[in-house]
């Protein structure tokens, strides 16, 4: 899902250059698909490192509350009125955060291992 995501937000980075938008929003795209490519990397297999699915965990759900954010309350600096839902960025925040509850099951199971 850190994959798939990074490269939905890399995709959305140059729209939000050319587009109304402030460019420090094209820049936080820009550093959520740094953010969910290197936890990608960082969760593959066959093996990682113990802290790895904590911070793709970690990551998944953070980029998913913004999202939420942006179209509930807005955020500071980035967007100061609440933006409309849509299709795609539904669909991306619904599997982040599966994949971040997915995430802090397999933690969860390797824990009680």
């Amino acid at each position: 899902m850190c994959a798939a995501s990074a490269g939905i937000h890399a995709a959305l980075v140059q729209p939000h250059v050319e587009g109304a938008g402030p460019l420090v929003g094209a820049a936080a795209f820009a550093a959520a698909s740094l953010a969910l490519a290197v936890a990608a990397l960082a969760v593959r297999q066959p093996r990682h490192d113990a802290w790895a699915p904590i911070a793709a965990a970690v990551v998944l759900a953070l980029i998913a509350v913004g999202y939420l954010l942006s179209r509930t309350t807005g955020r500071p600096l980035l967007i100061t009125d609440r933006e409309e839902l849509d299709p795609l960025g539904v669909f991306t925040t619904g599997a982040e955060l599966i994949g971040a509850l997915g995430a802090a099951v397999l933690i969860r199971m390797k824990e009680t291992a």
